[in-house]
């Protein structure tokens, strides 16, 4: 990956979308996929090339995981001080 670094706040009404860039030949970038995140003023794209999938197979993962910890912190009671 690239050195950048972005930080956004999801909200209820973030969506998602995936375009799939088949063969478009060497000229016009090759094969690829996007994953995007967003719907509002600024988007996120991902962009994966073949032979990247396990990368995003973990991305789907480690969000899968920070859902379950929401989900936690909704069913956990807040503890007052």
């Amino acid at each position: 990956m690239n050195d950048l670094t972005i930080t956004a706040h999801l909200g209820a009404d973030t969506r998602t979308r995936v375009v799939s860039f088949p063969d478009t030949g060497a000229d016009r970038g090759g094969r690829f996929v996007t994953l995007r995140i967003g719907g509002g003023p600024v988007d996120i794209a991902l962009i994966a090339i073949p032979g990247t999938a396990d990368v995003l197979r973990a991305i789907a993962t480690a969000a899968t995981e920070a859902a379950r910890e929401l989900d936690g912190m909704t069913a956990s009671p807040e503890v007052s001080a």
